[in-house]
């Protein structure tokens, strides 16, 4: 039997690897790092802190348990939002 339609792809975004220095973030096909020393809220943050994320529109994430929201231009260009996320 063949298909018509292909599927739709339900990954809109996942954490990919969590390491010492902060964790990665796939969305839309591409990756970001999330450092901890430009989000040092993430820090401390248990393993399933991390992961509860929420994707609020096409480029706001946020972490419910944590109250963090991460816009994903300063992802993107980290260089035009200098100031470090403080609590």
């Amino acid at each position: 039997m063949i298909l018509s339609m292909s599927g739709t792809n339900t990954l809109e975004f996942e954490i990919t690897n969590i390491e010492k220095s902060g964790f990665w973030l796939l969305a839309d096909e591409l990756e970001y790092f999330v450092g901890f020393t430009d989000f040092p809220g993430f820090k401390n943050a248990t393993l399933n802190q991390i992961l509860n994320v929420r994707r609020l529109d096409q480029n706001q994430f946020y972490w419910p348990d944590l109250d963090i929201d991460i816009d994903i231009a300063s992802l993107e260009s980290p260089e035009h939002y200098p100031l470090v996320y403080r609590q």
